[in-house]
């Protein structure tokens, strides 16, 4: 039966907003304490009243150049965005329903911070392993909307942030938000004797506790100066699209709201799976 199609968001109680380490794809589908956090959030959320009208994702893996866009279409795709692992993984779908509706309103009601422009409509992207992979065990049913925000990588790490700030405002509309990517993230230094644990660099245990100390004393802004804290940030990060979706996580959170963590661990020794979420009520 196809879904129907949210076509206006209604006001509600504030949402939460999180951000998740996804880490490797394979956590969709292994039976492991990432997987079921996102499940026991997702019970959670639905058994305190907290069912969303649409979540809002802004996954590592869909980078546009400098423009932003949201997915329009009615029906997203499930991406497979990488090679080397089981079929069992390239059968996965997630045919949550899009909102191109409210992709349309909401284009026009955010703005590009770099130059004040409207958000485009994008009709070809879909849902990427970094959104359908948390998203399944958390929401199994695929009854909730969910659409997708690019990240424009030519642009600097303040202007995420402040479009971050923009999603605020959402909150109040039934939408959960969820940034997917990961505090460290470095692949070329993976060590597969790590699969999981505390194990760890020492730079990358040193840019994991720089970044929860700013979720510590509510300085979120300054997680967008996250280059100029040292040689660990690019050791962290030798590319930061797992980094920019905290931005937007982080930009969207009001002030005096404190950070829930859980995951904070590592997989494969340079990967942090580091997760919060704010607003999330007692």
């Amino acid at each position: 039966m196809p879904h129907s199609l949210l076509e206006r968001l209604q006001p509600s109680a504030r949402m939460p907003v999180m951000f998740l380490g996804h880490g490797s794809p394979m956590n969709a589908i292994e039976d492991n304490a990432w997987r079921d956090s996102w499940q026991a959030l997702g019970q959670e959320l639905l058994g305190k009243g907290l069912r969303p009208q649409l979540i809002l994702c802004i996954s590592a893996h869909w980078l546009t150049e400098s423009d932003w866009a949201l997915t329009a279409m009615a029906q997203p795709r499930t991406i497979h965005d990488f090679g080397g692992f089981p079929q069992e993984l390239f059968a996965q779908q997630y045919p949550a329903p899009g909102a191109p509706a409210v992709a349309k309103a909401l284009a026009g009601e955010l703005h590009s911070p770099a130059d004040g422009s409207a958000l485009l409509l994008d009709e070809h992207w879909g849902l990427d392993h970094g959104t359908w992979s948390v998203l399944k065990p958390m929401f199994p049913e695929a009854d909730i909307p969910v659409m997708q925000l690019s990240m424009p990588y030519a642009l600097v790490p303040q202007q995420h942030f402040e479009l971050g700030r923009q999603l605020q405002a959402l909150r109040e509309r039934g939408v959960l938000i969820v940034g997917s990517g990961n505090v460290v993230h470095n692949l070329r230094a993976m060590r597969r004797d790590l699969e999981a644990g505390n194990q760890a660099y020492d730079w990358a245990h040193q840019f994991d506790a720089e970044v929860q100390q700013r979720w510590d004393s509510g300085n979120l802004a300054d997680l967008a100066n996250f280059l100029d804290w040292g040689p660990q940030a690019r050791l962290s990060h030798p590319t930061h699209d797992h980094y920019l979706p905290l931005l937007y996580a982080a930009g969207a959170v009001h002030q005096g709201e404190a950070a829930r963590v859980f995951n904070d661990d590592f997989q494969y020794g340079s990967l942090s799976m580091r997760s919060g979420i704010w607003g999330m009520p007692g």
